[in-house]
C-alpha cells in the first residue's frame, strides 16, 4: 500500500515544518501547496525542499488567489494528482508523533484493501504548545465515536472519489456525493494514533499574517487549557535539529492571553454546556 500525504497551506510558519517532516519518513510521497502565503511559509518550505527526503519525496505547487469557493477545486487537483493507494491529509497544523504516524501506516499496510478510512484522535492546543483542550469538548461524530477526531487516511479505490462541499463543510464523497464517512461503518476504522493540532493557537510568521487567511481569526480561542503532564511525549519532530528559520514550538502564552482568557473561558464551558443540552 502506498501512500502520498496532502498538505495544503496559507500562513502556517510556526508549524508546517514540523507537520511535513513529522510524517515524511513514513509516506511515499507529499503534495505540499501553497495558496498564497505572506509570511515565512514560502521560505520554510524552501528548507524542506532541501533536506534530503524533501528533494526526493516533496512536489511542491504555488495555486495564487484561492478564495473560499475555490478551496474545494484545490483539493479535487491534488487528489487527480495522487496516484497511490492512500492518502494522508497533513494540514500545516497537525503534527504527529513517531508511534502515531507508525500505526496509521501499519495499519494501512495490514488492512488497507478492505478498509475505506480511518479516524484518528486529535489533541487540540489551547494557547501555547504547554495547554490542550479537554477532550470531552469534542462535538465530531465519526467511527462510531464522539469527540475530538479527525478523519485522515482515505482509500484512493472509493468509486469516483472527489472533493466535494465549501470550505468549512466541505469532505471526500463517493459517485452519490455521499461523505465518506457516512459510508459502510465496517469499512471505517478508528485508531488510537493521536496527533497535535494547532488550529487553535496562531500559526502565521505573525498575528498580523493571521487576518490574510480566510476564517483563521475566527479560530483562534481565548481559553484556559488543561496543562499537559510533565512526562507527557511530544512528537520527535520538536526536538530534532532544524533551520534557524522555523520557529521554536516552545513560546509560551502571554499576560495579555491569560487574561483575556481566563475572562472568556467560564462563558466558553456554559456556552458548550448549553449546546449539548439542547443537541446541535
Amino acid at each position: 500500500m502506498t501512500i502520498t500525504a496532502h498538505t495544503l497551506v496559507k500562513n502556517e510558519a510556526r508549524f508546517v515544518w514540523y507537520a511535513v517532516m513529522s510524517v515524511i519518513s513514513h509516506v511515499d510521497k507529499v503534495l505540499l501547496w501553497d495558496t498564497g502565503s505572506t509570511d515565512e511559509t514560502a521560505e520554510i518550505i524552501d528548507e524542506i525542499l532541501k533536506t534530503p527526503q524533501g528533494k526526493k519525496k516533496v512536489y511542491f505547487k504555488k495555486v495564487e488567489n484561492v478564495t473560499i469557493d475555490s478551496f474545494p477545486m484545490v483539493r479535487q487537483a491534488m487528489l487527480d494528482e495522487t496516484k497511490t493507494d492512500w492518502l494522508l491529509m497533513v494540514d500545516g497544523d497537525e503534527v504527529w508523533g513517531e508511534d502515531s504516524i507508525k500505526l496509521m501506516k501499519e495499519t494501512i499496510e495490514k488492512n488497507g484493501t478492505t478498509l475505506e478510512s480511518i479516524v484518528v484522535p486529535t489533541i487540540n492546543l489551547v494557547g501555547d504548545i504547554y495547554h490542550y483542550q479537554d477532550p470531552s469538548m469534542g462535538m465530531y461524530n465519526l467511527a462510531g465515536r464522539k469527540g475530538h477526531l479527525n478523519l485522515r487516511g482515505v482509500n484512493l479505490s472509493i468509486p469516483d472519489l472527489h472533493s466535494f462541499g465549501s470550505h468549512g463543510q466541505w469532505g471526500w464523497v463517493d459517485k452519490d456525493n455521499k461523505m465518506i464517512q457516512y459510508r459502510n461503518p465496517k469499512k471505517i476504522l478508528y485508531i488510537d494514533a493521536p496527533y497535535l493540532h494547532a488550529t487553535n493557537v496562531p500559526r502565521a510568521g505573525s498575528f498580523k499574517k493571521e487576518h490574510d487567511v480566510p476564517k483563521r481569526s475566527m479560530k483562534r480561542k481565548y481559553e484556559l487549557g488543561i496543562s499537559f503532564p510533565l512526562d507527557f511525549y511530544y512528537p520527535e519532530v520538536f526536538f530534532r535539529p532544524k533551520p534557524d528559520i522555523v520557529p521554536s514550538p516552545w513560546e509560551k502564552i502571554d499576560a495579555k492571553f491569560k487574561l483575556r482568557a481566563t475572562l472568556e473561558t467560564p462563558l466558553r464551558k456554559i456556552k458548550r454546556k448549553f449546546v449539548k443540552k439542547v443537541g446541535y
